[in-house]
């Protein structure tokens, strides 16, 4: 699971362009959207994209999608469960 996260990490961080950010400065278990690293609707896109693009995994439903990215152990646990590719 350690492997997966790192990978997601640096996926997230090429795909967001968060420019200087390394994974060792993203909290696993921070919040992703408000106060956490405070990411967007349009960061949320980018987010499904990565999901079915690298993972073959397509969200159901906006409620899918909010449980899905709460943290980075959010979103590594669902691709564990979930992942096609």
């Amino acid at each position: 699971m350690e492997e997966l996260i790192e990978i997601l990490k640096l996926q997230i961080i090429d795909a967001l362009n968060l420019e200087g950010m390394t994974p060792d400065q993203i909290d696993n278990d921070a919040p992703l959207f408000g106060e956490g690293m405070g990411l967007d609707s349009i960061d949320a896109l980018e987010l499904i994209v990565i999901l079915d693009k690298h993972y073959g995994i397509k969200l159901k439903s906006p409620a899918e999608g909010k449980t899905v990215f709460q943290s980075i152990n959010c979103i590594a646990d669902y691709i564990q469960k979930n992942r096609t590719k």
